[in-house]
């Protein structure tokens, strides 16, 4: 529904009493969950009344941004032209909201236009508008064009801030080739009247840490506590991200440790982190009770703490806790991939329990698990290796089930599973089966083996087909095979 259409519909959205209020209209508007009854709402105020009631920037900021929070930025931007025509102030925290929204949706382009259009709705940029935006582009990576951005707004006569320069330093410390300048920066802070916070020591520590340079990292975090800064649970969760990344577990454990002593608490990522190094060098039991710690202090496992865990589980063969942790991931609403089914049924099939495997590709089937382009050649693999397993343990009628339901969904059977199928309808003396399934080979470009070509020709000799034996002499004959 367009912004007409909703105003149409708002006058019968509530009965105003004959005061109406900034505050009583801010309060309902807030209140009110559903976006588009809230521009109703909006709406139905002014509507009222014709001498009454005028919006200001208070109530247009709140409609906007709940527009914003639904995606709905088109709307938002018409708002911001309704407070021009209706001589209602745009200010800079309204312009710098819909930034901000551009932004989390990875918008950078729409970001700076909306940024550029500030003067045009008479509002001069402040230096917090200027950082608000320098800070969007190094989040979105358009590093080039953040410290062309940063260059120009010092041009303007911008003194540099803790923000400002904290913003700088979190760009430089994305790359290798910077970080160097990024480190000189934060040492000539105090320079310009700026003393680094918390905020900037964990940049730097953060980006060390990323570059493997975690020694330098535990070097400044003891700087950082001498200056009276105390690290956050992001700080310490770089260390840990940076020691697991060099294997270097039992030292992460202790700052794990050294964590809780602080009382600064864990989150997911911290954790998670510890996981995926305990899993990645073989302690997935530790990794297990790291796992139920986690729980037991009320952190929800993610998806990456679950994938990483069942991979680590799956590369040391532990199938029984994987088989759990599947559970789990279930229970708790997440729908594990194809990549992660795959691990599962690779077990399966290592240990030669094809019914087992048949069992998860059925659930795999029945969760909706779907077929796409990336996921491909991991479906391909993955029915083509329970199809042959199968037929290894002679499960006849769910092997040609599954063979039926590849071709239904258009994934390709490879050569060594036909090849599988036809002898194993031949061993059953499923002629017809072993027929169809012939053809539909033949049908895909595949070219039987001499060893396929002659037990088939048996088995319909043994039928006392003569005619559709010799038939398959004459295409044998056709293609060389003899």
């Amino acid at each position: 529904m367009g912004l007409r259409d909703m105003a149409m519909r708002s006058k019968a959205i509530i009965k105003w009493p004959k005061q109406v209020t900034t505050t009583l209209v801010w309060q309902l508007i807030k209140a009110e969950k559903n976006v588009e009854k809230a521009v109703m709402l909006f709406d139905s105020a002014t509507a009222e009344y014709a001498n009454g009631f005028q919006h200001d920037d208070k109530t247009y900021g709140l409609i906007i941004s709940k527009l914003l929070s639904a995606n709905q930025f088109k709307f938002a931007e018409d708002f911001v032209e309704r407070m021009r025509k209706e001589e209602c102030k745009v200010t800079e925290e309204i312009l710098l909201s819909i930034c901000r929204a551009y932004g989390r949706v990875h918008k950078p382009h729409d970001v700076m236009r909306i940024f550029g259009k500030m003067k045009e709705y008479e509002c001069e940029p402040t230096l917090k508008g200027y950082v608000t935006v320098f800070s969007i582009l190094v989040d979105e990576n358009q590093l080039k064009v953040a410290l062309k951005f940063y260059k120009y707004m010092r041009q303007l006569g911008f003194p540099p801030n803790v923000p400002s320069l904290n913003v700088l330093i979190k760009a430089l410390s994305k790359n290798s080739g910077t970080m160097d300048s990024a480190i000189r920066i934060f040492r000539e802070m105090p320079k310009h009247g700026c003393i680094p916070d918390t905020y900037t020591y964990g940049t730097l520590i953060n980006g060390l840490c990323r570059l493997g340079k975690v020694s330098e990292a535990k070097e400044l975090l003891k700087e950082m506590e001498s200056k009276g800064c105390s690290p956050s649970v992001v700080t310490y969760t770089s260390l840990i991200h940076g020691l697991c990344q060099l294997n270097n577990l039992d030292e992460a454990m202790r700052f794990l440790q050294e964590m809780e002593d602080k009382s600064i608490i864990p989150n997911v990522y911290t954790y998670s982190s510890l996981i995926n190094g305990l899993c990645k060098n073989g302690r997935s039991s530790e990794a297990m009770e790291l796992l139920e710690v986690m729980v037991g202090k009320r952190h929800r496992p993610n998806m990456v703490t679950y994938s990483t865990l069942l991979h680590g589980l799956c590369k040391e063969r532990n199938l029984l806790d994987a088989l759990k942790i599947f559970d789990r991931m279930k229970l708790q609403g997440l729908k594990p991939d194809a990549g992660l089914y795959w691990k599962v049924i690779e077990i399966f099939c290592d240990d030669q329990k094809f019914q087992e495997a048949a069992n998860f590709l059925e659930e795999m089937v029945f969760e909706g698990i779907p077929v796409k382009r990336v996921t491909w050649s991991l479906h391909f693999k993955i029915h083509n290796t329970v199809v042959r397993g199968l037929c290894r343990v002679n499960d006849s009628n769910r092997a040609f089930s599954l063979y039926h339901s590849m071709r239904s969904k258009g994934i390709c059977v490879d050569a060594e599973t036909f090849e599988f199928l036809v002898g194993l309808f031949c061993k059953k003396h499923d002629v017809y089966k072993a027929i169809r399934v012939f053809d539909e080979m033949v049908i895909d470009g595949c070219i039987p083996s001499k060893d396929t070509w002659c037990d088939l020709v048996r088995r319909v000799w043994v039928k006392q087909k003569a005619q559709e034996a010799n038939d398959f002499i004459n295409e044998l004959v056709a293609v060389n095979q003899i």
